[in-house]
């Protein structure tokens, strides 16, 4: 049984490593009813939970959770002591403290940042998480930390990441970064076209066009020089040249 909750972990945490971006170590962000559900379960949450998500994990919580915890009273006095070992991480609610499930839910605002994943046993607080992609959800049953398996949400943004339709920022640069290491980026040279010089006219096109009548005039007077007269012979021996008759 062990092995296969393992197996179900390694899975997981490999969906979220892959497409969200999450690294080690690990940002575990608990409430109240988390720290109260390990107590009662004698659960080592520092010494279990690392190991688990196998690799190093950082615990923290909110001042709106140890201040919802403290009001509470003695009940939860243990879960308290337990939330104070912890890291306190920066809320935008310090001069006035809401409850513990309206501050975790403000700290995955915006696409979960800081790659938080949110311990809790608070089943509204859960359907409120599983309704935003790429936050994971720890829960405690049977006296064991559970890894929740992907929420719909969280499939469909990884969906809509494959198709082209939506790439997070992470993986943005990861992309950029791999094509400047395979030298793939070439920088933009904007080559300046040289532009032809304006030449001079065509000498063909300079030449005078010649009149037809010049033309008609010129061939004509070359035609008459050319041109000579022919003797004609009349029977009886003469040779008539124009108009006048010359005896032989």
């Amino acid at each position: 049984m062990k092995i296969t909750r393992q197996k179900h972990a390694k899975k997981n945490m490999g969906f979220y490593k892959y497409n969200f971006g999450f690294r080690e170590p690990f940002q575990v962000l608990l409430d109240g009813t988390f720290c109260q559900a390990a107590l009662r379960n004698k659960i080592q949450i520092r010494e279990q939970l690392p190991g688990y998500l196998g690799g190093a994990t950082q615990f923290c919580t909110t001042r709106c959770v140890i201040k919802e915890l403290e009001s509470l009273g003695k009940e939860l006095y243990g879960a308290k002591l337990i939330a104070q070992r912890f890291q306190v991480r920066n809320c935008s609610h310090f001069k006035n403290p809401v409850s513990g499930s309206a501050c975790l839910l403000s700290m995955i605002e915006e696409g979960n940042p800081h790659h938080y994943f949110i311990g809790t046993q608070d089943q509204d607080l859960a359907t409120k998480i599983k309704k935003r992609p790429g936050v994971p959800l720890l829960f405690i049953i049977q006296n064991t930390m559970v890894l929740d398996k992907p929420s719909a949400k969280s499939l469909a943004s990884v969906q809509a990441m494959q198709t082209n339709q939506l790439i997070p920022e992470h993986q943005k640069e990861s992309i950029a970064r791999l094509k400047e290491e395979q030298g793939l980026v070439k920088t933009a040279v904007h080559k300046i076209q040289k532009r032809k010089k304006a030449g001079g006219p065509n000498p063909l096109s300079c030449l005078k066009k010649k009149r037809k009548g010049q033309e008609t005039s010129q061939v004509s007077a070359t035609k008459k020089k050319t041109s000579r007269k022919r003797r004609k012979r009349i029977p009886g021996g003469a040779v008539q040249l124009g108009s006048q008759n010359v005896e032989a």
